[in-house]
């Protein structure tokens, strides 16, 4: 596939003030000539007028650049058409490509694909990219630039230095098994030692939660008035709310962000003894619900909360003389006439923040954090080991563990769902 050369367009669906095409393959910078004649000196733009390769009619005027292999963000020749950005302009120099042979439009994520294949990023560049494409929130963009620009690569690279290093006087000691200080003392201090970072990295906070949004559920009993706050905060009728217990039969999710954090806002079924089989799933899901969330916001008599690390009582309908003084550490709130939301709000914020990285923190994903712990668990078996040959081959299994970490070996099919994340074009 990397013998082909690929075009798309680069940019947003046209209509838009400029479309950036991109070309990229082996045969970019004479495809490119046949549309736009001369090109300019590498890294470097120029204006040329595009025509199309056979009848030669004017298409459009745009700025052309010019990369060269391996200078170039896929590491092959590439060039960039800036043209003017309406359809049939994008339609027209997109068609003129085709003609070309030897030329194919590219598939979803191929570009990015073929910088990864050919050393220009490692996978967990790639992962940070998709990320950034798909980024709603500042956290989430601020978090997905760290991971793009190598943060974390730069960081598994020192992992990798220290663990090369305790391999080779691993192998070492396998020349001197007679002589026991050959493996005990300093080589296992120091197998002890990049376990311990590698597990302290483990026990960050995760980038779901910063991806995903924080799972911050509204619970209490029936008409306790969860589907109102879930109405007053988004501003908007998202839940039904009537003076019948057991309206809401299942839950209802609605994403939200609050300073940049991103939540997941859900309102679910009163919790009680159910008087019908469908309530009584709700119930069973609200149950589950209130066991995973990650901000747990209760509008139920503050002694029969749950247990939960985030919990936000709430002494909801304060509006109303009949409910009374608030209890002590609950907040009051009424949807109404929205007395309590903004400090409620900020309680929740605040909360959120607390599961989620830190903000110039690098964070692990579900694969990453994966390989990862298993790397940690090989270098722990090597730190306990008497037998040099044991020691050498855990720590081998440990550097392959971080080869499919950075995508060297064993991650096809991480691949193939990782670049069919991207758009085309990217």
């Amino acid at each position: 596939m990397n013998s082909d050369t690929i075009f798309a367009l680069s940019s947003g669906r046209p209509p838009a003030a400029i479309a950036i095409i991109r070309i990229s393959g082996p045969q970019a910078h004479d495809a490119a000539e046949r549309i736009a004649g001369s090109l300019p000196e590498p890294r470097s733009a120029a204006v040329r007028e595009l025509r199309h390769p056979q009848s030669r009619e004017l298409l459009d005027e745009a700025l052309v650049l010019r990369f060269d292999a391996p200078a170039s963000s896929t590491g092959e020749d590439c060039v960039e058409f800036q043209c003017h950005g309406g359809r049939a302009v994008v339609d027209a120099v997109l068609s003129g490509l085709s003609e070309i042979d030897g030329l194919r439009p590219a598939e979803p994520g191929e570009f990015t694909r073929r910088a990864f294949e050919n050393g220009r990023i490692d996978l967990t560049e790639a992962e940070g990219l998709a990320d950034l494409i798909e980024a709603e929130t500042e956290s989430q963009r601020k978090a997905a630039l760290a991971l793009a620009e190598g943060g974390l690569s730069k960081q598994i690279a020192v992992w990798q230095e220290a663990l090369l290093s305790l391999s080779a006087r691993a192998e070492r000691a396998i020349d001197y098994a007679e002589d026991d200080e050959a493996i005990d003392g300093p080589l296992l201090r120091d197998c002890a030692a990049l376990a311990d970072q590698l597990r302290q990295w483990l026990e960050r906070p995760r980038i779901e939660p910063l991806k995903d949004g924080v799972l911050v559920v509204v619970a209490g009993p029936p008409n306790a008035g969860k589907s109102s706050l879930i109405n007053a905060i988004t501003g908007e009728d998202r839940a039904i709310v009537t003076d019948v217990p057991g309206t809401t039969r299942d839950y209802i999710e609605v994403p939200l962000s609050l300073g940049g954090v991103p939540i997941r806002l859900t309102d679910t079924a009163g919790l009680r003894e159910a008087e019908d089989e469908v309530e009584a799933i709700g119930v069973q899901r609200a149950d589950k619900l209130v066991r995973r969330a990650d901000v747990l916001v209760w509008l139920g008599e503050p002694a029969d909360a749950p247990n939960h690390p985030r919990l936000a009582k709430v002494h909801p309908k304060a509006d109303l003389a009949e409910q009374g003084q608030a209890p002590e550490g609950s907040l009051p709130v009424s949807s109404v006439t929205g007395e309590g939301l903004p400090a409620l709000l900020e309680r929740i914020e605040q909360a959120a923040r607390s599961v989620l990285p830190g903000e110039d923190a690098l964070a692990l994903n579900r694969r990453q954090a994966k390989h990862l712990a298993e790397a940690a668990d090989a270098i722990a078996r090597a730190k306990s080991a008497h037998d040099p040959l044991l020691l050498a081959e855990d720590l081998r299994a440990a550097r392959a563990q971080f080869d499919q970490l950075t995508g060297r070996a064993g991650v096809e099919d991480v691949l193939d769902a990782l670049f069919g994340r991207f758009c085309l074009g990217k």
